[in-house]
């Protein structure tokens, strides 16, 4: 048995780009994987993926060329199936031997054990490791199969290249060549219709030699580089892009740099083998269009990296990532400039006709523009948005905020209509700001009218204003309450219309603002908008919005415990929170916690058990036993404290001023009887529980606490 580096290379044609690092990742992994299962890889051994436009490959360190022998002990059967009365072999036994390659001379060998109840026999054995021809011909198989391709295409084989039957190929792209090298020797192993060997092709246009005849498997990405004029290694491509990008930015001077796009960058990694940044230039009248649509056309047309001035300003200058090295570049940056001109002409025409209409000149078109079919149309939707951003405005501030939200609602969809959002939808919101502005309406509603899409993913910015905190809240609620008043509810991955996003924006808007209004007054205000929801709608998607928050909080590194402590009570007010937290984690710190948790549990369970509803009423008369005097008094002294900051909103210092209930709650569950047979003691000795628990269980339910 030798051990060597392994390589396998799949020579293909050029591979979808967004998928390509998925593809070349996944390829990668799933042959490793099955090498290591089938015993071929050390435990040292290091994986290395390469992807480039034309080739997905793995380099594997320290495989095997044969596994070593594994030995199996296999069950056969219980011991009365498989021997007679006389100790001998019945034939099903010999049948089952005879299956695994042995005989009846097997038979003094075999073990006996315990399998559940009865003796079993047991056959033990030696199996022969896998070579290592077979173990990478299972485990190709197995990686193409597992590919996570986006389309499947079938092509026919050249004639005269098949090998014996095949004909046809179904594969992502048509595949040209396959390498396996384990050392310097070629592994035996076919895929698609293909032999293995030791060449592949470098770069279409610029390679040094063709075909690139690989040595050995280690010196694949240098031969590459050398011969094929190919940079191999995803990473290694992606790393000299970026380099370039800065560089050629620094070269422009004054404080150039290319805009940061961490999706572009690896889609450009997956258009070029051998990246090359060049300087382009348009003309600078385009720069009078919002830079946002200059941007999204030259990035979302034709992959371009525009530069951005010290202040974040778009510049008339672009980077582009070439393919090819020519010693005069001038032809390829007048192309490329060429290009982009009717773009940026058709972004400039675009907003030059937009703004001859005003936004609210538009808004009668949305009553034409289907929402959903069993919601309406935009129309329909804006005035549920206008009617809720009423309420909530009333809610947090006076008549003017109200008017400015309602402004913003009315319009807020109207640039749906616009030519610029018709051929850039992602420019939504960003579009109809800037012709609120030409309109004359303001900042505040400007900013809005771009807002109310905020948060639109996870970290994004919130809205900038309360007018926009206004219309965003109320057109993420229209949107959960519609979706879940018709039964569209996400279902495990699924989520099509963003439910799970739009909730934690409501989540996040109400904690990080601290907005004084109440979450199940804002749900029943929604929900009552929709008129064929069913009366659980509202309690079902309480539960959806406390799930998001929940999740939320435990990912800012609050525990289980403390944040089901807190979401127990169902919180209404959601900008509390945190400071309920923060006085939860405080009192959990404290000597006294952990007991007066455990007797919360208890008193709850107490109270479950009781007959009927009791009444939190204490009649001091009643009081007989010395530990119960001694729990009231002090609860007389410690809970109107504990009230009296809980009101003031210092949840700390409420929970903490009942640490001294300890000894006094200790003392009377081992010195009272709670349920004494005298029906008006053991109602007032409930009522004492009744009321202690309501007093412990105003910040966070602390029995949640208790281990």
């Amino acid at each position: 048995m030798t051990v060597q580096n392994l390589l396998v290379e799949l020579f293909v044609e050029e591979l979808p780009p967004k998928a390509l690092k998925k593809l070349g990742d996944a390829f990668a992994g799933v042959l490793f994987d099955q090498l290591k299962a089938q015993g071929l890889t050390a435990a040292d051994s290091k994986l290395t993926s390469f992807a480039s436009p034309r080739r997905l490959a793995a380099h594997i360190t320290s495989v095997a060329s044969q596994a070593a022998d594994k030995a199996v002990s296999q069950k056969l059967m219980p011991v009365s199936v498989g021997l007679d009365a006389a100790g001998n072999a019945t034939p099903a036994l010999l049948k089952k031997l005879q299956a695994l390659g042995a005989d009846a001379s097997a038979v003094p060998g075999l073990k006996r054990a315990m399998d559940g109840k009865a003796q079993a026999l047991f056959y033990d054995s030696t199996v022969r490791g896998a070579t290592l021809a077979d173990g990478l011909q299972k485990a190709l198989a197995e990686s193409l199969t597992k590919l996570p391709i986006p389309k499947v295409m079938t092509y026919q084989l050249e004639s005269g290249c098949a090998l014996p039957g095949w004909d046809s190929v179904s594969f992502v792209r048509p595949a040209h060549s396959l390498v396996a090298l384990h050392g310097s020797a070629v592994v035996p192993v076919q895929a698609l219709g293909l032999q293995a060997g030791n060449s592949t092709q470098g770069h279409r246009f610029e390679a040094a030699v063709s075909p690139v005849v690989l040595k050995d498997a280690d010196s694949y990405a240098a031969t590459l580089a050398r011969d094929g004029a190919v940079i191999a290694s995803f990473a290694d491509r992606k790393a000299e892009i970026a380099r370039q990008l800065a560089a050629a930015a620094a070269k422009v001077g004054g404080g150039a740099r290319p805009i940061e796009d961490d999706a572009l960058l690896d889609e450009v990694t997956a258009l070029v083998e051998r990246p090359n940044v060049l300087v382009c230039e348009f003309e600078k009248q385009f720069l009078d269009v919002p830079q946002e649509c200059l941007i999204l056309t030259m990035k979302a047309n034709q992959k371009y990296f525009p530069l951005l001035d010290a202040a974040g300003k778009l510049t008339n200058k672009f980077l582009v990532v070439s393919n090819i090295r020519p010693d005069d570049a001038s032809a390829v940056i007048g192309g490329n400039e060429r290009v982009v001109r009717p773009r940026l002409a058709d972004a400039k025409f675009f907003f030059d006709q937009d703004r001859k209409k005003t936004l609210e000149s538009r808004v009668a078109g949305l009553a034409k523009v289907v929402y959903h079919n069993k919601l309406g149309t935009q129309g329909e939707r804006v005035a549920r948005v206008r009617a809720l951003a009423a309420v909530i405005g009333g809610l947090l501030g006076d008549d003017a905020l109200a008017r400015r939200a309602d402004q913003a609602a009315l319009l807020a969809k109207a640039d749906l209509l616009t030519d610029m959002v018709g051929e850039f939808p992602e420019l939504q919101g960003i579009m109809g700001r800037y012709y609120a502005l030409n309109d004359g309406l303001g900042d505040e509603v400007a900013d809005a009218i771009e807002d109310h899409y905020r948060p639109r993913f996870a970290g994004d910015a919130l809205p900038r204003s309360l007018t926009g905190v206004v219309v965003a809240l109320a057109d993420k609620l229209e949107t959960l309450a519609g979706l879940f008043a018709i039964g569209q509810l996400p279902t495990g991955d699924k989520d099509p219309f963003a439910l799970r996003r739009h909730a934690l924006g409501i989540v996040r808007m109400l904690v990080e603002k601290d907005l004084g209004v109440s979450l199940a007054e804002l749900l029943a205000e929604a929900v009552g908008l929709f008129p064929q929801a069913a009366p659980d709608t509202v309690k079902l998607l309480t539960e959806f919005i406390e799930d998001r928050l929940a999740g939320s909080l435990r990912e800012q590194g609050f525990s289980a415990q403390e944040v089901d402590a807190v979401l127990a009570l169902h919180p209404q007010r959601l900008g509390d929170i945190s400071r309920r937290l923060a006085a939860v984690r405080a009192f959990a710190a404290l000597p006294e916690a952990p007991a007066l948790a455990a007797a919360n549990k208890r008193i709850g369970n107490i109270l479950k058990k009781a007959d009927g509803a009791v009444d939190p009423h204490v009649s001091e008369v009643l009081l007989q036993e010395d530990a119960e005097k001694a729990l009231y008094a002090a609860m007389q002294k410690v809970v109107p404290q504990a009230n009296a900051r809980f009101e003031s909103g210092d949840y700390t210092a409420s929970l903490q001023t009942l640490a001294a209930l300890r000894a006094p709650v200790d003392a009377f569950f081992d010195g009272v009887m709670v349920n004494a047979e005298q029906l008006d003691l053991r109602l007032n000795r409930l009522g004492l529980l009744a009321t202690l628990h309501a007093a412990m269980n105003r910040v966070a339910d602390l029995s949640r606490l208790a281990v």
